[in-house]
């Protein structure tokens, strides 16, 4: 599903994602920091509330045997009520916890003083939970003093927290909506810089769909922001690979429908000879199975072309052995070695390329066939198989007539034969495409020896495998 969704999509969910996830953990923590602040504030409420009970209490008699009297209305508190929203409750004790007045219901307080009381007072704060609502108490110990005696007042001021949690929620819900609209001015911003920055990509797919069907020409496009000229490189590439390959397939067919046109055009005369009695039965029949052979040959030869431009395109290969390849090619045509009763040597070490299988029996077979046709009976042929200077070698030396000047000109040009009536002319181009493939080199040259042309080395190098 997500392979199928937009840039713009992508975009918004990446960025407004995380944004979101920091809006809500923010939003929590800033409604704590604001709770805690409406605390600190509210608590000094609470504070004035009790020194204000404290002032209008009186004592008569000392410490133990002192007795408080407190003369505090409810509508002393209804000051610091604010806006109806919440209530506040209080209680005076003895430091033994003996009601005086207030609320009874209220619990006594059992804590101690902090070390550091946050104002210049007795003061202590604690959350607590009064008449089933959760409660705000400050607890004031206040010293009471008269003429009639001196003693020590516990003040209890209890306040519901509506007031704090509403203050809160309004600071919280005052940045949420900033929050809301920044989230909306970041998603119309990626939307915007998506659409405008997508704009040459879309030009230039307009471009590709007006192409004609048949022009692969280099895709044009200098105004593409840089990050994109990767993709316009990898399209100019393909391009330039479809551009070889249809080239090759109609070099393909051009070549098969003229090559194949003289040797099918040879054999229905020869079917016609035969017809009309002009030669032998035999003769005829011989005429026209080696007309057969040399028309199949030719076939495999350029289907071996094609695979090979096949196996270009794909870039799966493996490491293999060169000599192991070679000495299994050997094997195979050594009956027609031991049909020409060449001295035939194999000396190969192991040279490991990176390649397709069939390529190097392919190459093998090729240069292998030329040596034994073009050697004369009886004479030596050797094959050998090396690694030199991170290059494997393979070198096939033979006493053949060598080549001419006129043939070396167009050597490995697809139909070149030095004789036509002994071959199709494919082997040497079907060995060069292999080479350049494996990214090698291949040379054939004249040996020097005893007479003019004693003899022919054809020297292949491709670059070693890497361990």
């Amino acid at each position: 599903m997500m392979r199928r969704t937009s840039l713009r999509f992508r975009l918004l969910l990446g960025l407004l994602v995380p944004v979101v996830l920091f809006i809500v953990l923010n939003s929590i923590s800033i409604y704590r920091q604001a709770l805690q602040a409406a605390t600190t504030a509210y608590d000094r409420t609470l504070l004035a509330s009790a020194k204000t009970i404290g002032e209008q209490l009186d004592v008569d008699g000392y410490d133990e045997t002192a007795s408080l009297q407190a003369k505090v209305p409810y509508s002393a508190l209804e000051a610091f009520e604010a806006d109806n929203q919440s209530r506040m409750y209080y209680r005076v004790s003895t430091q033994a916890g003996e009601m005086v007045s207030g609320f009874a219901e209220l619990p006594f307080w059992r804590g101690r003083i902090p070390d550091r009381p946050p104002y210049s007072a007795l003061v202590d704060f604690y959350d607590d939970v009064f008449r089933g609502l959760p409660v705000r108490v400050a607890v004031l110990l206040q010293p009471v003093a008269s003429e009639r005696g001196r003693s020590m007042a516990v003040v209890q001021v209890a306040e519901t927290l509506e007031l704090r949690q509403t203050l809160a929620r309004r600071l919280l819900l005052d940045m949420l909506w900033r929050q809301l609209l920044l989230l909306a001015v970041v998603a119309a911003s990626v939307v915007f810089v998506v659409q405008w920055a997508t704009q040459p990509l879309r030009a230039l797919g307009r471009t590709l769909e007006s192409r004609a069907a048949d022009d692969l020409s280099p895709v044009r496009a200098p105004d593409l922001p840089r990050e994109l000229q990767p993709v316009v490189q990898a399209l100019t590439a393909l391009m330039r690979r479809l551009q070889s390959l249809l080239d090759n397939q109609k070099r393909f067919v051009r070549d098969s429908a003229h090559q194949l046109r003289t040797p099918l055009a040879v054999l229905k005369v020869q079917v016609q000879s035969a017809r009309r009695g002009d030669m032998p039965p035999e003769q005829a029949l011989a005429e026209i199975a080696g007309t057969v052979d040399r028309a199949t040959v030719l076939a495999n030869q350029m289907l071996s072309l094609a695979k090979i431009e096949q196996l270009r395109q794909v870039p799966e290969s493996e490491r293999l052995d060169l000599a192991e390849a070679v000495r299994q090619v050997a094997l195979d045509v050594s009956p027609l070695i031991a049909g020409q009763s060449l001295d035939f040597e194999l000396d190969v070490q192991p040279a490991f390329v990176q390649a397709h299988r069939w390529m190097l029996q392919e190459l093998t077979r090729n240069l292998l066939h030329n040596a034994i046709k073009h050697s004369p009976a009886g004479g030596a042929l050797t094959v050998r198989v090396r690694a030199v200077a991170g290059q494997a070698e393979l070198l096939i030396s033979d006493q053949g007539p060598g080549i001419g000047p006129e043939l070396r000109q167009r050597l490995f040009a697809p139909f070149a034969a030095g004789d036509s009536t002994r071959g199709s002319g494919l082997g040497l181009a079907i060995c060069r495409e292999i080479v350049q493939a494996l990214g090698g080199r291949i040379a054939l040259d004249n040996r020097p020896g005893a007479g003019p042309m004693p003899g022919l080395d054809a020297r292949v190098l491709v670059p070693l495998a890497k361990p």
